[in-house]
Parts: C-alpha cells; sequence; structure tokens
C-alpha cells in the first residue's frame, strides 16, 4: 500500500513537472483577457501554396466563401458538397471538387427540409451532416440537431444556460431540399453542446454528445458525455454493452467524454476514433471501446479557465487513456484518416482540426499525426496555420483530396491538392 502511495505521488510530481511549464502562459481566465489574438484575417488570395515536411508543395484553394460559421462538410459523389452552418442552414457548393468546368459557387438559397429554431441559440440547431454508406443508390443524408428542450425554472439564477434535446435526424436529398425527414433518436433534456456522427465498417452509427456542467456524463442513464451506437434506423445496435441494464441507457457504446467535436473511423481497421476538447489544455484523441469510461469529469490532463490543475492526477485505475494528448489545447474539431492516393505521404495520417492553440485566438490549424499500425503516436505536424483560420472540419472527398472548413462569420471551404513542383 505504502509502495503505491509513493509511486503515486513521484507520478503527480513527473506530471506537475512536464505539464506545468506548457500551461504557464496560459490565460487566467477569458474575462481578465479579453483583447488577446490577432484580428480577423480575410483569405484574400484564391489559393495558396505551402510546404510541408512529408509531402511537399500543398496547394490550398479557396473553394467558397461566405459560409456563416460552418461547422461539417459532406462532399457528394457529384462533386458538390453539402455544408451545415452550426445552429442554422444546409448550404450546397456546386461543383466543390472542382472536376467541371464551371467554377464553384455557393447556392444562394439554402437547402430545404432542415428543421429552424426561432430564435436560434448557442449550442441550438443544426451540427453534423454524412452520407448515407450507400448515398449513390438510397440519396440518404445524416445530420444531427439539438432541439429546444425545457424552459428555465422562474427563480433560475445568472448565468442560465438554455436546454437542449440532442436528436438524429435522415433525409433523403433530392438535389435541391431533404425530403421524407424523419426523427430517428432525441435525448432528453439538458445543457449540451454539439455531436458528431460517422458509420462504422459494419453499418452502424455512431454519435457523440457533449457533456452538461455536472457529472453526467458518469451517468449511463444519460446520454450526454457519451458515445452512442445506433442501426441505420436509429435504434440502439445489436451488443451495445450496457443493453438489458436497467439503470443505463441501451444506446450508451462508452462514456466519461466531455465535447466531442471529432469523430472518425478506420477505413481498414474499423477502429473508431474521437476528438475531445478538454477544459484549458488536455484535448485527446481517443480509441472508443464498448463500455469503456473515459474519465470526465472526474480524470484529465486539462486545467481550469483560471488555472487549476482539473484533477490531481491525469489517469486513474478503469479510466481509458488517450490515444493523443494536447497540451496546450488545440481545440480540436474535425477528425479523419487519410486513405486516398493524392498525398502518399499522408496515407494512413490522422487530420485533426484546430480552432486555437492555448487559449489564443487566430491561432489555428490542421494538425497532422503520423501513426503506426498498432495505432501509437510516432510525429505531427501542424498545418494551415499563416492562414490564422479556426479550422472546424476535415473530411477526405471520394477524389482523394482533403476537405477543410473554417468556422469564422465569412466561413469558407478550402480544397487540399499536390501543388506542382516549381521550377527554378
Amino acid at each position: 500500500m505504502g509502495s503505491t502511495v509513493a509511486g503515486r505521488e513521484v507520478v503527480r510530481k513527473l506530471i506537475a513537472i512536464l505539464v506545468s511549464p506548457v500551461l504557464a502562459s496560459a490565460p487566467a481566465g477569458f474575462a481578465q483577457q479579453p483583447d488577446i489574438g490577432i484580428a480577423p484575417v480575410p483569405l484574400s488570395q484564391s489559393s495558396y501554396v505551402f510546404d510541408t515536411a512529408e509531402q511537399h508543395n500543398i496547394r490550398v484553394d479557396v473553394v467558397v466563401k461566405g459560409l456563416k460559421h460552418p461547422f461539417a462538410v459532406a462532399v457528394l459523389p457529384s462533386g458538390d458538397a453539402l455544408v451545415s452552418e452550426r445552429g442554422g442552414k444546409l448550404r450546397l457548393v456546386h461543383n466543390a471538387t472542382g472536376t467541371r468546368s464551371e467554377p464553384a459557387s455557393l447556392d444562394p438559397a439554402p437547402v430545404q427540409g432542415v428543421p429552424t429554431l426561432d430564435p436560434p441559440y448557442r449550442n441550438g440547431g443544426l451540427h453534423d451532416v454524412v452520407l448515407h454508406p450507400g448515398f449513390a443508390e438510397n440519396r440518404l443524408v445524416y445530420f444531427t440537431f439539438n432541439k429546444p428542450g425545457n424552459p428555465p425554472p422562474p427563480d433560475a439564477k445568472p448565468p442560465v444556460r438554455r436546454e437542449s434535446r440532442v436528436a438524429l435526424l435522415r433525409g433523403r436529398f433530392t438535389g435541391t431540399a431533404l425530403t421524407n425527414v424523419e426523427e430517428l433518436f432525441v435525448g432528453e433534456s439538458y445543457t449540451t453542446s454539439g455531436s458528431r456522427i460517422a458509420f462504422g465498417k459494419d453499418g452502424t452509427l455512431y454519435m457523440t454528445t457533449g457533456a452538461p456542467f455536472d457529472d453526467q456524463a458518469q451517468n449511463a442513464a444519460s446520454v450526454y458525455g457519451k458515445v452512442l451506437r445506433f442501426t441505420e434506423t436509429g435504434k440502439p445496435a445489436p451488443g451495445n454493452p450496457f443493453i438489458g441494464r436497467a439503470d443505463a441507457r441501451p444506446e450508451v457504446y462508452s462514456l466519461g467524454h466531455r465535447d466531442q467535436l471529432g469523430l472518425t473511423v478506420h477505413p481498414v481497421t474499423g477502429a473508431v476514433l474521437n476528438a475531445e476538447h478538454g477544459p484549458n489544455g488536455g484535448d485527446e484523441v481517443n480509441v472508443i471501446l464498448p463500455g469503456r469510461n473515459y474519465g470526465w469529469p472526474r480524470v484529465s490532463f486539462g486545467r481550469g479557465y483560471d488555472g487549476h490543475r482539473h484533477s490531481e492526477l491525469p489517469v486513474a485505475e478503469g479510466i481509458e487513456q488517450p490515444l493523443i494528448v494536447w497540451l496546450p489545447s488545440i481545440g480540436p474539431s474535425g477528425l479523419t484518416f487519410y486513405s486516398g492516393e493524392g498525398f502518399p505521404a499522408w496515407k494512413g495520417n490522422l487530420f485533426v482540426g484546430s480552432v486555437r492553440r492555448g487559449e489564443v485566438p487566430r491561432t489555428g490549424g490542421l494538425e497532422r499525426v503520423v501513426l503506426n499500425d498498432k495505432l501509437e503516436e510516432l510525429r505531427r505536424e501542424t498545418l494551415l496555420t499563416p492562414l490564422h483560420q479556426r479550422i472546424r472540419d476535415v473530411r477526405q472527398g471520394p477524389d482523394g483530396l482533403l476537405y477543410v472548413l473554417t468556422d469564422e462569420d465569412d466561413g469558407a471551404l478550402l480544397r487540399i491538392s499536390p501543388a506542382p513542383a516549381t521550377t527554378s
């Protein structure tokens, strides 16, 4: 017993030595540092060329601008793309891949058939959008939507955070609208945030939910702070680890998560990975396993926004450790494995969007992580930081190129492709 306690003390001190320097410059709180960072930087060029560590000479084309805080992109087999504006509309980008003769353009009319909120509010409305694996035949589009929840009680003291009900919906895309839209799943009313969805290789559908400001992420009877798993019709997937338990929701696949704004499935092995926000530092990528507990809010590598350490130790018995951790934070959002032929040096790499580094605005980029065949990290590189954009999503298109969204008032869809080598 004594040696175990001594060992934990050694680990605690070692982590304090390693973690404290990288967090020492973090702001004590948002209110105390209102003017940090740089002013918004417009994307003034139609394209940019960068050199990168392993895939030299990449071209970043600004496909379209004029998106209002876009959250997710789904590139269609036709070369068009659907883009969700967070909390708002579903937009159609014509010729996003640039494979047709006409220039890319943002359709001025939003895609019809998506529910609306009147008035809209933070964390309400539209979030993720993905295509059914058989989209070319069935035209089914799945999306997540935060519906209004219970109103606050009359005696609620400020600040009052509005409740919502996370929902999974699907509809059939006609080219201009979603028809036959149906709710497949609706969660309980609670304070929550954005969500992501991804189809597994077995055809089941995974969905992330954000954690409220309490311990509901540890409560298997709540759908929040979880990864959920469904059939394509929105029923709890057979084999879910909590099916049959009276104290748990049958949709729950894993628990103990904070805000999960990235979700992807390995194209070969089928491993499911999420990208998860810590508080101030401690952002993670996790391999999602059935029935496992990922610790929030009990353990974390991060600090509170006022600088205090969130937990004495970021490790605990029975808690899954992250595959990747960031100190300081990067604000991860969007996640994909690259499996195409366009970038041979990037094949198998994991890409993670970043909205900002170390709590400093306008420092976002695109993280590239090289993993071995056991999903063990080998090295990292940060891309696109000279653009000073909040990167909200990254997806691989059917053309083998990467598509990236910038989360701005005048948000953009970017396309990353190999650039021809320059000659002197």
